[in-house]
């Protein structure tokens, strides 16, 4: 669990000032509910978790070509985790520039994952906005544990209380070498 001061709070709940536009969330029963999407604007810049404005293909290339966690990384497997995923994406005059995605339940835990920023677009502040804004998501409140694993952002995830995991000796993972073979056959890619 992570505590932000005042200041960082602040911040967080000034980020989150746009809920604007409808859009269709599948719930449990298999029906959709219509809840608000979370837009933030900045400048010229869009956070939005409206699944309906991702580039699939951008974020599948990104993911399977230029990525240390999931080089060859099938297209069906990325289309599987964006639907089953909370997902932000990142837009500059309607192009879409980063994305991340959070596995959670909505009441306890949350898993950071797969955040990126197209290379032409970083050093521009856009990770830091796109963490905050991940933070600041209304539906993400009140999580007693939100985690993530990174090579190399360390730094970029500590300014947002992110620290290393106080007891890792409770923690287990099963860790495979490759992706599922996916339901066209197409042969295992391997991580």
């Amino acid at each position: 669990m992570f505590l932000l001061d005042e200041k960082s709070l602040r911040k967080r709940k000034a980020l989150a000032s746009s809920l604007i536009h409808f859009s269709r969330w599948p719930d449990p029963s298999g029906f959709f509910a219509f809840m608000n999407t979370y837009e933030i604007r900045h400048d010229d810049i869009l956070i939005s978790d409206d699944r309906a404005l991702l580039d699939r293909a951008l974020i599948h290339r990104f993911l399977s070509e230029r990525t240390y966690w999931s080089p060859s990384v099938p297209r069906e497997i990325v289309e599987r985790a964006i639907d089953h995923s909370l997902c932000f994406g990142v837009y500059r005059a309607g192009a879409q520039i980063g994305f991340a995605r959070v596995v959670t339940d909505f009441a306890t835990f949350a898993w950071l994952a797969d955040v990126f920023i197209l290379e032409e677009e970083r050093g521009k502040g856009l990770s830091k906005k796109l963490v905050a804004a991940i933070q600041a998501h209304p539906r993400l409140q009140g999580l007693r544990r939100f985690m993530l694993g990174t090579r190399d952002a360390h730094g970029l995830y500590a300014q947002f209380g992110f620290e290393p995991i106080k007891y890792p000796e409770r923690f287990m993972e099963i860790a495979k070498s490759q992706f599922p073979k996916t339901i066209d056959g197409n042969a295992e890619a391997k991580v």
